[in-house]
C-alpha cells in the first residue's frame, strides 16, 4: 500500500537509513536537510510498493557516488540531485516514471526522496542492496544481468555526463575517475530498469524498514527503554561489543574513506575494518562478522547510529550486526562483495558468527 512522505517523516527515516548504512552511505543529517528542503519547496512524496509499479514502468536509481567524509564539505543542490535523472531519461529517449534508491543507507536513502519531489514522481519503497556498500556494481539487480549504464553523473559546478559501458564493474571504474576528478564526490542515476525488473532485483519495503527503525529508537527513548536493544529486535540481529573507541585511522583514497577502529571494553578490543561501510569486526583478532551482514556502530546509550566519518576518540559505542538479503550470500554475490573482494583473506561469516564455507572460482556475475 502506498504511503506519504512528508518533511515531519524525514528525521526518523534518515537515522534509520544510518543505522542500516552499516557506516557508510553519507552524512544522514546533510540528506534529511536536502530532502527536506525539497519536499517544503514542491511538496509530499508517494512511495508506493514494488507491487504497484506498472510493469512498463522507467525506474532509475539516484544517489550520490564518492567519499562521504568529502560530501560533509561540498554540499549538493538539487539542481545538481536532478540534472543526472533528466540527463538519463534524455538520452533514453523516455519518460521517467519512478525513482529507487541504490542503497538503503545513510544519504542514499534521503537523496533519492529530494529528487522525487523536485520531479514530482512517486518513490519506489525498495533499493538495490538492503543496506550499502562501497561500489557501484555491488547492487542485486547486477545479479539479474541489469546494466548500470547508461549510467548520468553530475557536480556543482554544472558539469554532466552520460556513461555507457560494456559492464557494471567498467561502470564503477570510470565513473570513479571521474568522481575524484570532480572533487570526490558527484550526483549519479542510473540502472534503468522495467517495473517486472524492479519487482525481481530489488529488496522489498527498505524505506518503510527505515522509518521503523528510526522511530523505535525514539520511542525506545521516550519510554526508557534501550534504544540499542530495540534496533537489535527490530533487525534480527545480535549485539558484539560494547566499549570505547581508543584509536581511528582513515584516509580519503580512490574516492573512497578508508580505515580501521579500535574500540577497547573491560578485557577486550574490537577492531573494525572499513571502506565506506564497516567490512569486518574481529574480536582479539578472531572474525566475529564480515561483509555482506551488516555491521552497524550505534552510540552506546541513546542508540544513534556513528557513521565512519563520524567515528571519533572517546566514544562510547555499542557494535551490532545483523543478516542482509539472502541473495547475498549466493557464491555470485560473494565473488562481488565477500571479504575476499575486499583484500580480507578470510571466509565470509554471518552476523551469528556461523563462517561460511569459501567458494573457490566462483562464477562471473552478470552484467
Amino acid at each position: 500500500m502506498s504511503w506519504t512522505i512528508s518533511a515531519d517523516l524525514i528525521p526518523g527515516l534518515a537515522r534509520g537509513a544510518a543505522v542500516l548504512g552499516t557506516g557508510g552511505g553519507g552524512d544522514p543529517y546533510i540528506g534529511a536537510l536536502l530532502a527536506a528542503q525539497a519536499l517544503r519547496e514542491h511538496g509530499d512524496v508517494t512511495v508506493v510498493t514494488l507491487d504497484e509499479v506498472p510493469d512498463d514502468a522507467l525506474v532509475l536509481t539516484v544517489a550520490m557516488m564518492g567519499a562521504p567524509t568529502v560530501m560533509v564539505e561540498k554540499l549538493p543542490s538539487l539542481t545538481e540531485v536532478v540534472a543526472p535523472v533528466h540527463a538519463l531519461s534524455a538520452s533514453l529517449g523516455r519518460p521517467v516514471t519512478h525513482i529507487a534508491c541504490a542503497e538503503v543507507g545513510g544519504v542514499n536513502s534521503t537523496i533519492p526522496i529530494a529528487a522525487a519531489a523536485a520531479l514530482g514522481l512517486p518513490l519506489i519503497d525498495a533499493d538495490g542492496m538492503g543496506r550499502a556498500f562501497p561500489e557501484l556494481q555491488m547492487v542485486l539487480p547486477t545479479l539479474y544481468g541489469i546494466d548500470a549504464s547508461p549510467l548520468a553523473f553530475s557536480d556543482e559546478k554544472g558539469n554532466t555526463g552520460v556513461l555507457t559501458t560494456v559492464d557494471n564493474s567498467w561502470t564503477e571504474r570510470i565513473a570513479r575517475v571521474a568522481c575524484v576528478e570532480m572533487g570526490c564526490s558527484v550526483m549519479i542515476s542510473g540502472f534503468p530498469m522495467s517495473g517486472a525488473q524492479a519487482r525481481e532485483a530489488l529488496v522489498a519495503d527498505s524505506l518503510s524498514l527505515c522509518r521503523e527503525i528510526g522511530d523505535g529508537i525514539e520511542a525506545a527513548r521516550a519510554e526508557k527503554a534501550d534504544p540499542v536493544e530495540r534496533t537489535v529486535q527490530l533487525l534480527g540481529g545480535r549485539e558484539l561489543f560494547s566499549g570505547k573507541v581508543v584509536d581511528v585511522e582513515r584516509a580519503t583514497t580512490t574516492g573512497f574513506a578508508r580505515g580501521h577502529a579500535r574500540i577497547d571494553g573491560v578485557d577486550a578490543s574490537l577492531e573494525l575494518s572499513f571502506q565506506n561501510e564497516h567490512l569486518m569486526a574481529a574480536l582479539d583478532g578472531v572474525t566475529l562478522v564480515t561483509t555482506p551482514d551488516l555491521i552497524m556502530v550505534l552510540e552506546h546509550d541513546s542508540g544513534e547510529p556513528i557513521t565512519t566519518e563520524g567515528l571519533r576518540y572517546g566514544q562510547r559505542v555499542r557494535v551490532i550486526s545483523a543478516p542482509s538479503d539472502d541473495r547475498w550470500h549466493s557464491p555470485e554475490a560473494l565473488a562481488m562483495v565477500g571479504p575476499g573482494y575486499f583484500g580480507y583473506e578470510v571466509p565470509s561469516h554471518r552476523f551469528d558468527g556461523t563462517a561460511e564455507t569459501p567458494v573457490l572460482d566462483a562464477p562471473e556475475v552478470a552484467a
